[in-house]
């Protein structure tokens, strides 16, 4: 029981470590640089790509797009940030406090 409360007190302190999900497949120019390490210009080539080559079939053909590979983005630190099915849920930032 103590275990069970402490779990459920977890998850309420923490509720804004939600990571942002972003479809790779649907996702705009400015949703895909919501992931780390994607730029306007790696964006871009994500957009390309798939208008060429068709939706990514896994998260690992991301490697196929011309500037991606494991030297310019970190795979392992995108894949829990990226999918391929399901709508792109962007984090909501914290608002400042009003002056």
């Amino acid at each position: 029981m103590k275990k069970l409360f402490i779990t459920l007190v977890t998850m309420l302190a923490f509720p804004g470590a939600a990571y942002a999900v972003v479809n790779i497949n649907t996702a705009t120019q400015a949703e895909l640089q919501t992931i780390t390490g994607i730029n306007a210009a790696k964006a871009k080539a994500i957009i390309d790509y798939r208008t060429k080559a068709g939706a990514f079939r896994s998260t690992d053909d991301l490697e196929n797009v011309e500037g991606i590979s494991s030297q310019t983005v970190d795979l392992n630190v995108i894949r829990p940030q990226i999918s391929i099915t399901g709508p792109t849920t962007i984090r909501k930032e914290a608002k400042p406090a009003a002056k």
